[in-house]
C-alpha cells in the first residue's frame, strides 16, 4: 500500500472538486487485480443528519445500467438463443419506426452500438412520467422534462407502440450514424425478458447480480424503504444568485425502460461487477461471461469522438496514456456515476455520487492520475486553436432540441461561440473544422446537411436537430 502515500494530493483535488460542483456526497474505490488498493468517502449520503458514505452505501448508478444490459444479451448469444448480428423485428416483430424498410435492417448489435439510427425521441420522458410528474425537483433536472401531456409509458407493449406512432426521420441507414439513445437499449431490454422468458430485473438479478454476489445491488424501489445504508438523492436549483443544493428523495423510476438506467448498486458491488472486464469474464469463482463474450463486449466497435469508441454498453479510449481505459457513466435525478477498468494495469475503479450533472468521471480519473504518478488533473487529450471570424460562427447559431428534453442553445458572445444556459455562459473553443470543445474537454460538432447548412450538433454524444427561430 506504499504507493498510494500520494493520494492526498488526489484527496485535496477531490475536496476542491466537491466544493466547486455543490456535491453532498461520493464513494470511491479503485481495485487493482481484484483487490483493494483505494478506498474513500467524501461528504454525506444525508446531509442534515451528517451520515457517511461507505464502500455499501447503494447509489443510482444510471446509465451505467447499460452494460448489465449488454451482458445479459452476451449471456444469451452463449446459450444460443439469439446473435448479436440477429435483425432485431425477429425477436420484436411489432417494432416499428417511419421508415419501415430501415427498420427491418436494424441488428441487435446496432441497438448495443447506439447506431439503429434513432434520434433523441421523447420515449424515456414518459417511461418515467409518473415518477416526473410526482416531484417538484423536476423542473431543475436541467432537461425540459415537466408538463408532457399524454399517457404514461408503463408497459413494453406501450413503448413499441408510442415509437411505431412517432413521425421521426432515422439519422441515416443502420449502422452508419452514432447517436447515444436511450431508446435502443429499452428495446434490448425487451429482447432479453422476451428471449429469456423472464422479466428482464428477474433475469439480471438471476443471471448476473447472484452469481457476482452483488448483494446490495437492484431494481425495486420498494426495496428502498427497508434500508438503512442507502443514499439521500439531492437536487440543484440554479439560478441568478448561485447554487442551492436540496433534498429530493424521490427515486424516479421507468417500469418499461429498466434496461436503461435504473440498477441501484454500490462502490463494492459494481467493482465485484467490473471484473467480468478485467478477469476475462469471472467473479471470484462464477464465471458470467466466456473471455470471447467479453472481447466482443470491450472491442472498440464504433467511433463516435476522435479517439473515443463504443463497444457494447461500455465506452473504450484505446490510447489513455499508453493503456485502454473501458469505462462507462451515467447521470439521472440524483445521480453521477463512472467506472472504469484499464486492463493492462489490472485496475478497476468506481465513483458514486448523489447529486446529478457532476463531473464524477474527472474525479476517477484524477484518482487514477495520482496512483499512476500523475497531477490530478492530468488529461491525455490535447487540442490545437483555430481563429474563427465572427461572421463564419453565425452559421452554427440556433437552438437545437431533442426529444430527450434537452435544449443547446448556441450564440455569438464577445466574437466567441458560447452555449448558453440559464444565466450560465461557456465559451466554445474551436479546435477544427465544425469541431470546438467547452470546458477544455466535451467537444462538440456541427453537423451539415447534404447542401451543407448545420441542421445538428453533436452534443452529449447525442445528434440533436437545429429548430426554426
Amino acid at each position: 500500500m506504499g504507493q498510494i502515500k500520494s493520494m492526498e494530493l488526489f484527496e485535496e483535488y477531490a475536496f476542491k472538486m466537491m466544493e466547486k460542483h455543490y456535491i453532498p456526497g461520493v464513494g470511491i474505490g479503485i481495485n487493482k487485480e481484484g483487490k483493494r488498493l483505494y478506498e474513500q468517502d467524501f461528504g454525506f449520503r444525508d446531509v442534515e443528519k451528517k451520515l457517511p458514505v461507505n464502500a455499501d452505501t447503494v447509489f443510482g448508478i444510471a446509465s451505467m445500467t447499460k452494460s448489465f444490459t449488454c451482458v445479459a444479451i452476451m449471456q444469451l448469444q452463449e446459450l444460443g438463443k439469439l446473435s448479436v448480428h440477429d435483425k432485431v423485428i425477429k425477436y420484436l416483430p411489432d417494432f416499428r419506426t417511419a421508415d419501415i424498410e430501415k427498420t427491418k435492417e436494424i441488428t441487435i448489435h446496432h441497438l448495443m452500438t447506439h447506431t439503429a439510427g434513432l434520434p433523441p425521441i421523447s420515449t424515456h420522458v414518459y417511461a418515467r412520467k409518473r415518477s416526473i410528474d410526482q416531484d417538484p425537483s423536476a423542473k431543475d433536472y436541467g432537461l425540459d422534462l415537466v408538463n408532457h401531456p399524454g399517457a404514461a409509458i408503463d408497459t413494453y407493449e406501450e413503448m413499441l407502440d408510442f415509437i411505431a406512432r412517432l413521425d421521426v426521420k432515422l439519422l441515416g441507414d443502420p449502422g452508419t450514424a452514432y447517436s447515444y439513445s436511450n431508446d435502443s437499449y429499452g428495446l434490448l431490454g425487451i429482447i432479453v425478458s422476451r428471449v429469456s422468458g423472464q422479466a428482464y430485473e428477474e433475469y439480471i438479478t438471476e443471471h448476473i447480480l447472484q452469481p457476482a454476489n452483488m448483494q446490495n445491488s437492484f431494481f425495486d424501489i420498494t426495496n428502498i424503504d427497508t434500508m438503512d445504508n442507502i443514499t439521500t438523492l439531492y437536487a440543484a436549483k440554479h439560478s441568478a444568485d448561485g447554487v442551492e443544493v436540496y433534498a429530493a428523495p424521490l427515486w424516479w423510476d421507468a417500469p418499461s425502460m429498466r434496461a436503461v438506467g435504473y440498477l441501484k448498486s454500490s462502490v463494492n458491488d459494481i467493482l465485484k461487477f467490473l471484473e467480468i472486464f478485467r478477469n476475462k469474464g469471472v467473479v471470484g469463482e462464477e464465471r458470467i461471461l466466456t473471455a470471447e463474450s467479453v472481447d466482443q463486449m470491450i472491442y472498440p466497435h464504433v467511433e463516435f469522438e476522435k479517439g473515443r469508441f463504443y463497444g457494447y454498453g461500455l465506452r473504450i479510449i484505446p490510447d489513455y496514456f499508453g493503456t485502454t481505459f473501458i469505462n462507462h457513466g451515467g447521470g439521472l435525478k440524483g445521480v453521477s456515476s463512472f467506472m472504469g477498468v484499464i486492463p493492462e494495469k489490472g485496475l478497476s475503479g468506481v465513483i458514486l455520487s448523489n447529486l446529478s450533472d457532476v463531473p464524477t468521471d474527472k474525479l476517477l480519473m484524477g484518482a487514477l492520475n495520482v496512483l499512476e504518478d500523475r497531477e490530478a488533473s492530468a488529461t491525455h487529450l490535447h487540442f490545437d486553436s483555430y481563429q474563427m471570424q465572427e461572421e463564419d460562427l453565425m452559421s452554427f447559431v440556433g437552438t437545437y432540441k431533442s426529444g430527450e428534453g434537452m435544449k443547446v442553445v448556441v450564440e455569438v458572445v464577445d466574437n466567441q461561440l458560447a452555449i448558453i444556459s440559464g444565466v450560465t455562459i461557456s465559451p466554445l473553443r474551436c479546435i477544427g473544422e465544425n469541431l470546438f470543445i467547452v470546458n477544455e474537454e466535451d467537444r462538440i460538432q456541427f453537423l451539415p446537411d447534404p447542401t451543407g447548412v448545420i441542421d445538428r450538433i453533436f452534443y452529449a454524444s447525442r445528434q440533436i436537430l437545429k429548430v426554426a427561430e
